[in-house]
């Protein structure tokens, strides 16, 4: 019987690099590796209300491991040899209380 698993996908975060000559902060992009997330389609009725609310066209579910504490929100994620962007806030269960792995919810649309 199979387990089911998910894919690699690559998180570009932000990391603190350093303050300029302004006493600005700069910032660098880093790609994070996440494994086993699950991709899916998103649904026609979600995609059809996000399209309606803020514009913007989702496309795919992601769903993050239990235990990972990256920041999801408004952030560009690489999979499918493709560039995508999540819209909005992840939405997040309650760890003990999933059976799965997988405990988080972030939607994305494609980015480029």
């Amino acid at each position: 019987m199979t387990r089911i698993h998910g894919i690699s996908i690559i998180l570009m975060d932000r990391v603190e690099t350093g303050v300029d000559g302004f006493g600005k902060t700069i910032f660098k992009e880093k790609p994070i590796k996440i494994q086993n997330v699950l991709v899916a389609p998103t649904s026609t009725d979600d995609v059809a209300n996000q399209l309606n609310l803020t514009g913007k066209k989702i496309v795919y579910d992601l769903a993050i491991p239990k235990g990972d504490d990256h920041d999801w929100t408004n952030k560009e994620v690489q999979f499918f040899g493709k560039k995508w962007r999540t819209v909005g806030v992840p939405l997040e269960g309650i760890e003990d209380m999933i059976p799965l792995d997988w405990n988080k919810k972030v939607t994305v649309e494609y980015y480029g």
